[in-house]
């Protein structure tokens, strides 16, 4: 899989260690994070960046820094991934993103791209979750072709799932 990927307005990239210091400050913002996990260090954040490295080479795909082209400012880390904190749900879509750059439409632009990989991939199925109280995060999925397939109690979320069409 190509480490230099883009959509209209994004550059994608593998992601560094070196980019720990910028990811803690999306990752790591309780204030602005409500409805999902908040890392609580930089170097959770490196453990975070590694991990997801290695199902990267595991996989063929994974996380990408996601870079507003604009701006070339780093605005999140989403893509198509296997989780390494969670395993069992398959290839999931995850998106975080800066504070300032959300209402953007740059989740559904990246989710889109990262479901054509998995078209190419000829994955079966997709999986992603949201929160119940997050409605722009249902909104994406929903918009971009998941079904909500069920509420998953233990994890506060809703489940949801993306097959290719035939």
């Amino acid at each position: 899989m190509a480490t230099g990927l883009e959509t209209e307005r994004l550059f994608l990239r593998s992601s560094r260690i070196s980019d720990a210091k910028t990811l803690f400050a999306i990752l790591g913002d309780e204030t602005s994070r409500p409805y999902t996990f908040i890392l609580a260090s930089l170097r959770e954040c490196r453990r975070y960046i590694a991990a997801n490295e290695r199902q990267r080479q595991k996989l063929g795909y994974g996380l990408w820094i996601v870079t507003e082209k604009s701006s070339g400012r780093i605005v999140g880390f989403g893509g198509l991934y296997d989780d390494p904190f969670d395993a069992g749900w398959g290839p999931e879509i995850a998106y975080h993103f800066a504070a300032d750059a959300r209402g953007k439409g740059y989740a559904t632009e990246l989710t889109l791209h990262a479901l054509n990989i998995a078209r190419d991939l000829d994955l079966p199925e997709v999986r992603a979750f949201a929160h119940p109280d997050n409605p722009s995060s249902r909104r994406v999925l929903e918009k971009t072709g998941f079904s909500e397939e069920r509420f998953v109690p233990e994890m506060n979320r809703y489940l949801y799932a993306w097959r290719p069409s035939i």
